[in-house]
């Protein structure tokens, strides 16, 4: 799943008393900012490169998340993809191959980073070491999950004026994918329905 497998951080510190305040702190800001936007509308640009800094592939599309747990999105041409969950299923639509793959929504974080931006904020504190650097009206967070068997081992988050602005994902073996939100519109009305999938006439469908 390319949207899915895109979407990072490295491992278990021993914290002193004022490294877990700074680590609540961090968590309670970071989730501050998530809840503001109970839904999520605007596009997308993705770029995926290397250990070595080699462009692998550039997309762009389209998203809306609703809290909690349900978002939609669509890669555009000519890598067409459409990722859609409704809290509780989720189908991989590949158009080009005519193929759709379903499975039940897995809700670990650390599996499933569309739930970052729109599943329980309460979670982020047990799933993630989390550090903040905040400049002017741009706040950075880095999250680095407590698990091993994770599909990243790093993943910053960027909010600029209190919106997200950008998602940076590193796995183990060093590659990068960022992801620019442009055009962001929070609180905008959606409705559950948006979020359901209708399988296409004639196209194969793989339960995961």
């Amino acid at each position: 799943m390319r949207f899915i497998a895109v979407m990072g951080l490295l491992g278990s510190l021993l914290f002193s008393p004022w490294a877990a305040a700074d680590q609540a702190q961090a968590a309670q800001r970071l989730s501050e900012l998530l809840e503001k936007a109970q839904t999520i509308t605007g596009r997308f640009s993705q770029l995926t490169l290397d250990g070595g800094g080699t462009h692998l592939q550039e997309t762009a599309g389209n998203l809306k998340l609703k809290r909690p747990g349900l978002f939609r999105w669509h890669t555009d041409p000519p890598l067409e993809q459409e990722l859609v969950s409704n809290g509780k299923k989720i189908w991989l639509y590949d158009p080009d191959l005519e193929q759709v793959t379903t499975q039940a929504m897995d809700q670990r974080l650390t599996h499933t980073p569309a739930l970052l931006l729109s599943g329980d904020v309460s979670q982020i504190a047990e799933n993630f070491e989390i550090s903040v650097n905040e400049g002017g009206n741009v706040v950075d967070f880095i999250l680095k999950p407590k698990a091993k068997d994770t599909l990243f081992d790093s993943l910053r988050l960027s909010f600029r004026n209190g919106t997200i602005n950008d998602m940076q994902l590193i796995d183990a073996v060093g590659q990068r994918t960022n992801i620019l939100f442009f055009e962001v519109q929070m609180n905008q009305p959606l409705q559950d329905s948006e979020f359901d999938f209708v399988v296409p006439e004639g196209v194969d469908v793989i339960e995961g």
